[in-house]
């Protein structure tokens, strides 16, 4: 058997506070064989081309709590997470060598699968391999779900999208686009806010550092206020944003990214207004809507085809740079989807 040195990335241990490039390690120690045993008809050898830095996977380096929907990283384990990869080598009658993937994978060179029932086999290769980490991935797949099926929109409607040049946000503003919705999204750069204006096609945005107060900044970019209201952030924009609100408006709760690294998480004191304005907020998943996928590969695929959405990718090359393209996320770096190049096809 052929054995080859895997470049892998290894949680060293559970983190308190904001995540640091120290909290992982880049090692080569590892050895991995590039043929399968025959006797075994559940394996898959992954070469792996691209790996998804996403918000949730700060939630994965804290100790397992009650309650959480997903598994803490191991200590001394590789990291995982959604990634685009090549099968080198299958036993798994579903799997053949050459197949390009996207799903769940460890950071490393090589991943050796034995659970595939997460991985999807890419067929549309006219698109960018990266894409499939984000837009036709599980960020835009939480952008349907949540703008869509969560919000309820109607033609018209006055939306506000938070963190909204991440990868979520920057779709769920151009859907709310495409539907006819006035569209407003707050970041955290002047560069930032030009990308949603200049580029995503935003109505309005502005750079929520530079407001000293943050419900005067909403009632003057809201002054009918707000209908459906797309969260990324939690804490004080959620609290600011509730009076703010419309009778009957809406909220989809995607994340909470300011709150992630916080010992003791913010208090929301103007919860009322859900009483006060009939209003719906509702927290969802991705991965309990996975079923809703060729649905949304029906809506998304002529959109990319037809150059009627634009998506921006941070593209970073080398898995020794993933930490630092992980850790950006919490301060705002990144610029659109957060991607790590491992290798080409």
């Amino acid at each position: 058997m052929v054995a080859v040195r895997n470049k892998q990335v290894i949680f060293k241990d559970y983190v308190n506070g904001y995540p640091k490039e120290s909290d992982m390690v880049v090692t080569s120690d590892a050895t991995i064989s590039l043929e399968l045993p025959k006797n075994d008809d559940r394996l898959i050898l992954l070469k792996n081309l691209y790996l998804s830095c996403d918000p949730y996977m700060r939630g994965r380096m804290s100790k397992p709590f009650e309650g959480t929907y997903i598994d803490s990283f191991v200590p001394g384990l590789p990291i995982s997470g959604y990634g685009v990869a090549k099968v080198l080598d299958s036993t798994h009658p579903d799997f053949k060598k050459g197949d390009l993937i996207s799903g769940s994978t460890n950071w490393e060179e090589y991943s050796l699968i034995t659970n595939p029932e997460s991985l999807i086999k890419i067929q549309h290769t006219d698109i960018p391999l990266s894409y499939h980490t984000g837009i036709l991935g599980m960020a835009g797949l939480t952008a349907y779900v949540g703008f869509y099926d969560i919000c309820s929109p109607k033609k018209g409607d006055i939306v506000f999208v938070s963190a909204a040049s991440g990868a979520v946000g920057q779709l769920v503003g151009q859907f709310a686009k495409l539907y006819g919705c006035y569209v407003v999204g707050s970041a955290g750069s002047k560069e930032k806010v030009e990308l949603l204006k200049k580029k995503f096609g935003f109505d309005e945005a502005f750079n929520y550092k530079e407001e000293q107060d943050l419900g005067a900044t909403l009632k003057r970019y809201f002054p009918n206020g707000i209908d459906i209201y797309f969260e990324n952030v939690g804490g004080k924009m959620l609290d600011e944003v509730l009076p703010n609100m419309r009778l009957q408006g809406r909220i989809a709760v995607c994340g909470m990214i300011s709150q992630y690294n916080l010992d003791r998480t913010e208090g929301i004191y103007n919860l009322i207004f859900l009483l006060m304005k009939r209003i719906r907020m509702q927290g969802f998943l991705v991965i309990d809507h996975y079923h809703l996928y060729p649905k949304f590969l029906e809506m998304i695929l002529p959109l990319i085809q037809e150059r009627k959405i634009t998506y921006v990718e941070d593209i970073v090359k080398g898995l020794e740079n993933a930490p630092a393209a992980l850790v950006g996320l919490f301060t705002g770096k990144n610029v659109g989807k957060q991607v790590v190049l491992i290798a080409h096809e």
